[in-house]
Protein backbone atom coordinates (compact mmCIF):
# COMPACT_ATOMS: atom_id res chain seq x y z
CA UNK A 1 0.00 0.00 0.00
CA UNK A 2 1.74 3.16 -1.08
CA UNK A 3 2.51 5.90 1.71
CA UNK A 4 -0.21 8.79 1.67
CA UNK A 5 1.79 11.81 1.05
CA UNK A 6 -0.22 15.50 1.55
CA UNK A 7 0.76 19.25 1.24
CA UNK A 8 1.67 21.04 4.87
CA UNK A 9 1.11 24.71 5.45
CA UNK A 10 4.59 26.56 7.51
CA UNK A 11 2.90 28.15 9.79
CA UNK A 12 6.16 29.69 11.80
CA UNK A 13 9.67 30.05 11.55
CA UNK A 14 11.93 30.19 15.29
CA UNK A 15 15.71 29.58 15.79
CA UNK A 16 16.03 28.02 18.96
CA UNK A 17 19.94 28.30 18.90
CA UNK A 18 22.65 29.37 16.49
CA UNK A 19 22.10 26.76 14.49
CA UNK A 20 19.00 25.10 15.29
CA UNK A 21 15.86 26.29 13.83
CA UNK A 22 12.08 25.48 14.67
CA UNK A 23 9.54 24.47 12.21
CA UNK A 24 5.61 24.28 12.84
CA UNK A 25 3.62 22.77 10.21
CA UNK A 26 0.20 22.34 9.62
CA UNK A 27 -1.11 19.19 7.19
CA UNK A 28 -3.08 20.54 4.51
CA UNK A 29 -5.75 17.05 4.04
CA UNK A 30 -5.93 15.45 7.42
CA UNK A 31 -4.42 15.50 11.19
CA UNK A 32 -1.47 13.01 11.84
CA UNK A 33 -2.07 11.41 15.17
CA UNK A 34 1.50 10.49 16.89
CA UNK A 35 2.55 9.23 19.44
CA UNK A 36 5.68 11.06 20.97
CA UNK A 37 8.95 9.81 19.73
CA UNK A 38 7.98 9.23 16.65
CA UNK A 39 8.41 10.79 13.30
CA UNK A 40 7.11 12.69 9.51
CA UNK A 41 9.56 12.07 6.09
CA UNK A 42 9.79 15.52 4.68
CA UNK A 43 9.81 15.31 1.25
CA UNK A 44 12.23 18.15 -0.34
CA UNK A 45 11.99 19.28 -3.74
CA UNK A 46 16.24 19.24 -3.66
CA UNK A 47 19.24 16.84 -4.55
CA UNK A 48 19.92 15.13 -7.34
CA UNK A 49 16.89 12.31 -7.61
CA UNK A 50 13.93 14.84 -5.40
CA UNK A 51 12.41 14.62 -3.30
CA UNK A 52 14.74 14.32 -0.72
CA UNK A 53 13.27 12.45 1.90
CA UNK A 54 14.37 13.73 5.93
CA UNK A 55 13.20 12.44 8.74
CA UNK A 56 11.93 14.98 11.51
CA UNK A 57 10.69 14.12 15.26
CA UNK A 58 7.64 16.12 16.13
CA UNK A 59 8.72 18.34 19.50
CA UNK A 60 5.72 18.62 20.76
CA UNK A 61 2.33 16.43 21.47
CA UNK A 62 -0.33 16.77 19.20
CA UNK A 63 -2.75 19.58 19.27
CA UNK A 64 -6.58 19.95 18.56
CA UNK A 65 -5.70 22.28 15.62
CA UNK A 66 -3.00 19.57 14.33
CA UNK A 67 0.18 21.14 14.26
CA UNK A 68 3.42 19.52 14.08
CA UNK A 69 6.61 21.22 15.33
CA UNK A 70 9.95 19.63 14.02
CA UNK A 71 13.34 20.99 14.97
CA UNK A 72 16.14 20.32 13.57
CA UNK A 73 20.06 21.26 13.09
CA UNK A 74 21.90 23.17 10.01
CA UNK A 75 23.97 20.99 8.63
CA UNK A 76 27.16 21.93 7.14
CA UNK A 77 26.66 21.16 3.15
CA UNK A 78 23.36 19.47 4.21
CA UNK A 79 21.02 20.01 1.07
CA UNK A 80 18.17 19.15 3.45
CA UNK A 81 18.56 21.49 6.23
CA UNK A 82 19.62 24.29 3.99
CA UNK A 83 16.65 23.92 1.88
CA UNK A 84 14.54 23.58 5.23
CA UNK A 85 16.43 27.12 6.41
CA UNK A 86 14.70 29.07 3.18
CA UNK A 87 11.12 28.11 4.46
CA UNK A 88 9.14 30.85 5.63
CA UNK A 89 5.70 31.44 6.89
CA UNK A 90 3.01 30.94 4.12
CA UNK A 91 5.44 28.24 2.61
CA UNK A 92 4.33 24.66 1.72
CA UNK A 93 6.07 21.23 1.98
CA UNK A 94 5.33 18.07 1.18
CA UNK A 95 5.19 14.86 4.26
CA UNK A 96 3.86 11.55 5.13
CA UNK A 97 3.88 9.84 8.52
CA UNK A 98 4.17 9.02 11.19
CA UNK A 99 6.70 6.42 11.73
CA UNK A 100 8.78 5.20 14.05
CA UNK A 101 8.88 2.98 17.15
CA UNK A 102 11.39 5.16 19.57
CA UNK A 103 8.64 5.73 22.11
CA UNK A 104 7.46 5.08 26.05
CA UNK A 105 6.85 2.07 27.16
CA UNK A 106 3.35 1.16 28.97
CA UNK A 107 4.63 0.52 32.03
CA UNK A 108 6.92 3.23 33.24
CA UNK A 109 7.40 0.57 36.81
CA UNK A 110 11.33 1.79 36.90
CA UNK A 111 13.47 5.04 36.80
CA UNK A 112 12.96 6.23 33.32
CA UNK A 113 16.68 7.52 31.87
CA UNK A 114 17.03 9.56 28.83
CA UNK A 115 19.94 10.26 27.44
CA UNK A 116 20.13 12.24 23.86
CA UNK A 117 22.76 14.18 22.30
CA UNK A 118 21.95 17.25 20.93
CA UNK A 119 19.00 17.28 18.12
CA UNK A 120 18.57 13.87 19.44
CA UNK A 121 16.49 15.89 22.44
CA UNK A 122 13.84 16.93 20.26
CA UNK A 123 12.04 12.79 20.66
CA UNK A 124 12.69 12.92 24.21
CA UNK A 125 11.05 16.42 24.65
CA UNK A 126 8.21 15.71 23.28
CA UNK A 127 7.83 12.48 25.33
CA UNK A 128 8.39 14.62 28.78
CA UNK A 129 5.63 17.38 27.57
CA UNK A 130 3.32 14.24 27.11
CA UNK A 131 4.15 12.78 30.48
CA UNK A 132 3.75 15.72 33.02
CA UNK A 133 0.68 16.73 30.93
CA UNK A 134 -0.66 13.79 32.30
CA UNK A 135 1.00 14.15 35.85
CA UNK A 136 3.78 12.01 35.51
CA UNK A 137 5.10 11.02 39.40
CA UNK A 138 8.13 8.83 38.67
CA UNK A 139 11.58 9.07 39.10
CA UNK A 140 13.01 10.13 35.69
CA UNK A 141 16.67 11.35 34.84
CA UNK A 142 17.47 13.30 31.77
CA UNK A 143 21.29 13.57 30.87
CA UNK A 144 21.68 16.00 27.85
CA UNK A 145 24.12 16.31 25.95
CA UNK A 146 25.42 19.32 23.98
CA UNK A 147 28.40 20.37 21.36
CA UNK A 148 28.35 24.37 22.91
CA UNK A 149 26.82 25.83 25.77
CA UNK A 150 24.66 28.16 23.55
CA UNK A 151 23.31 24.92 22.05
CA UNK A 152 22.05 23.80 24.82
CA UNK A 153 18.07 23.20 23.36
CA UNK A 154 15.65 23.43 25.79
CA UNK A 155 17.78 24.57 28.25
CA UNK A 156 15.85 27.01 30.67
CA UNK A 157 12.11 25.14 30.06
CA UNK A 158 13.75 21.81 31.38
CA UNK A 159 15.69 23.80 34.74
CA UNK A 160 11.97 24.50 35.04
CA UNK A 161 10.72 21.24 34.86
CA UNK A 162 13.83 20.24 37.00
CA UNK A 163 12.02 22.46 40.02
CA UNK A 164 8.53 22.00 39.20
CA UNK A 165 8.19 18.46 39.02
CA UNK A 166 9.47 16.19 41.99
CA UNK A 167 11.06 13.19 40.56
CA UNK A 168 12.81 14.53 37.42
CA UNK A 169 16.16 15.10 37.04
CA UNK A 170 17.95 17.54 34.48
CA UNK A 171 21.59 16.90 33.70
CA UNK A 172 22.89 18.79 30.85
CA UNK A 173 26.40 18.36 29.96
CA UNK A 174 28.81 20.24 26.87
CA UNK A 175 31.25 18.06 24.83
CA UNK A 176 32.98 20.86 22.39
CA UNK A 177 35.11 17.54 21.38
CA UNK A 178 32.91 15.63 19.78
CA UNK A 179 30.72 12.36 20.05
CA UNK A 180 33.59 10.97 21.64
CA UNK A 181 33.81 13.06 24.61
CA UNK A 182 29.91 13.02 24.69
CA UNK A 183 30.02 9.30 25.10
CA UNK A 184 33.05 9.96 28.14
CA UNK A 185 31.00 12.35 30.35
CA UNK A 186 27.84 10.79 29.48
CA UNK A 187 29.70 7.25 31.03
CA UNK A 188 30.89 9.01 33.95
CA UNK A 189 27.75 10.53 34.76
CA UNK A 190 25.78 7.24 34.52
CA UNK A 191 27.70 4.48 35.54
CA UNK A 192 27.13 5.40 39.30
CA UNK A 193 23.36 4.89 38.98
CA UNK A 194 23.62 1.58 36.92
CA UNK A 195 26.58 -0.32 38.20
CA UNK A 196 24.93 -2.62 40.94
CA UNK A 197 21.70 -0.63 41.01
CA UNK A 198 18.08 -1.95 40.15
CA UNK A 199 17.79 -2.02 36.55
CA UNK A 200 16.27 1.30 35.22
CA UNK A 201 14.23 2.03 31.97
CA UNK A 202 17.06 3.46 28.95
CA UNK A 203 16.34 5.72 26.42
CA UNK A 204 19.33 7.04 24.12
CA UNK A 205 19.09 9.21 21.19
CA UNK A 206 21.38 10.85 18.84
CA UNK A 207 23.91 10.18 16.67
CA UNK A 208 25.06 5.99 15.54
CA UNK A 209 28.47 7.02 17.35
CA UNK A 210 27.05 8.48 20.84
CA UNK A 211 24.27 5.91 21.05
CA UNK A 212 26.10 2.92 20.04
CA UNK A 213 28.65 2.92 23.03
CA UNK A 214 26.14 3.52 25.21
CA UNK A 215 23.69 1.11 24.38
CA UNK A 216 26.43 -1.66 24.62
CA UNK A 217 27.68 -0.24 28.12
CA UNK A 218 24.08 -1.38 29.40
CA UNK A 219 24.44 -4.90 27.72
CA UNK A 220 27.31 -5.43 29.62
CA UNK A 221 25.57 -4.40 32.24
CA UNK A 222 23.37 -6.56 32.29
CA UNK A 223 20.46 -5.25 29.70
CA UNK A 224 18.75 -7.69 27.55
CA UNK A 225 19.42 -5.36 24.09
CA UNK A 226 15.41 -4.85 23.80
CA UNK A 227 15.78 -3.96 26.79
CA UNK A 228 17.23 -0.44 25.62
CA UNK A 229 15.30 1.84 23.60
CA UNK A 230 17.41 3.63 20.78
CA UNK A 231 17.32 6.03 18.04
CA UNK A 232 19.76 7.56 15.76
CA UNK A 233 19.51 10.27 13.28
CA UNK A 234 22.62 9.71 10.96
Amino acid sequence: MAEFTQSATVLSVNDLTPHVRQLVLLPVARKIAFQPGQWVSLKLPVGAKPPLNRAYSMAAPGTPSGELTLIFDRVPGGVGSNYLYTLKPGDNTHLSGPYGNFTLPKQLDRELILIARYTGLVPIRCMLKQLYAQRQTGSVLLVSVAPAEEELLFHQELLTLAVTHFGFRYLPLVAAGGEQQGVDLTFSMIRPLIKGAPKVIPMLCGTKGFVRPLRAYFVEAGYDRKEVKTETYD
